[in-house]
């Protein structure tokens, strides 16, 4: 049974060293009041077991996915309210005739964006932890904290607090919430920060917190769609300069979602000639059939 896209609207504005989910109250539009209670008819460990389980089926399905990303970042001038520089890529994920996974930029305007850098973190927190997925083989990295029973937009949700055990050197991890679907044991919604954030004086590597939305896609797994990112990321004075706050505004959209056909591009060679599969053997082919397959008398 396939159903809708949430459809909540969530503005998240704060310094990335708060929480990250502050925003996330039981007032918010599209969720109900928290029910802290146990879980009925099963256990936590459970439910964390078959989302992981789940998890890991929908990170190989999508792997087998071609869509369009779209980026846009934008520093905002508070005093206005409007951007005063822009950062925006539009990228086909997608096979080559092979099956290998590439990617073919379609939109990249010149970036305007001088106010920071946009750095490698940044760039393979979209790729990697903004579309977030928690597969059984990720579990032991993250304690996951039960914390109740929630209804979100139309959806059923088991609520948990997700923070990585412990931060390895050259790892980015998740640290917030994650909604569990209670009829598909799926990731639907979650709202966090990526963590570390190197807040080092002249080193600093910064990102605001993000809410992402799924959608469940040819009526099976849960999809991410859409992330919104926004916060003010925090610049300490160095070589006489003043500190900074940068308002930052990000959009990810994950668009055109279509499964990949791996055996539309096999090609069956008969000598010098290429047939499409399922085609009929071409005359006069030299090639022999094997003895299990010719024909009986």
């Amino acid at each position: 049974m396939s159903r809708r896209l949430l459809t909540l609207a969530i503005v998240i504005v704060v310094s990335a060293a708060a929480a990250p989910c502050a925003a996330q109250s039981n007032s918010a539009k599209g969720f109900g009041p928290l029910d802290p209670s146990a879980p009925t008819g099963t256990t936590v460990e459970q439910i964390i077991q078959r989302m992981g389980e789940r998890e890991a089926e929908f990170e190989q399905a999508r792997n087998q996915y071609e869509f369009r990303q779209t980026v846009k970042i934008d520093t905002i001038n508070d005093d206005t309210g409007r951007p005063d520089g822009e950062y925006e890529q539009v990228t086909d994920i997608t096979f080559d005739p092979t099956g290998k996974r590439m990617e073919h930029v379609v939109f990249a305007p010149q970036n305007t964006i001088e106010r920071v850098i946009l750095t490698e973190n940044d760039m393979n927190d979209v790729k990697e932890r903004i579309p977030f997925i928690l597969t059984t083989a990720q579990l032991p990295e993250y304690n996951l904290t039960y914390l109740g029973k929630e209804r979100v937009d139309e959806l059923n949700t088991y609520v948990f607090d997700c923070a990585p055990k412990v931060l390895v050197k050259g790892h980015r991890y998740f640290q917030g919430k994650v909604w569990v679907d209670q009829q598909d044991d799926e990731i639907v919604l979650v709202n966090g920060l990526n963590v570390p954030q190197d807040t080092r004086r002249g080193h600093e590597d910064l990102s605001p917190p993000f809410t992402t939305y799924y959608q469940q896609i040819d009526g099976n797994y849960w999809f991410p769609v859409y992330t919104k990112e926004e916060g003010i990321l925090h610049f300490a004075a160095q070589n006489g300069a003043v500190s900074q706050d940068v308002h930052m505004l990000a959009t990810v959209k994950f668009t055109n979602y279509k499964k990949f056909n791996f055996h539309s591009n096999i090609k069956i060679t008969y000598g010098n000639d290429t047939i499409a599969p399922g085609a009929q053997q071409p005359s006069g082919s030299s090639e022999q059939q094997p003895d299990s397959q010719k024909p009986k008398p």
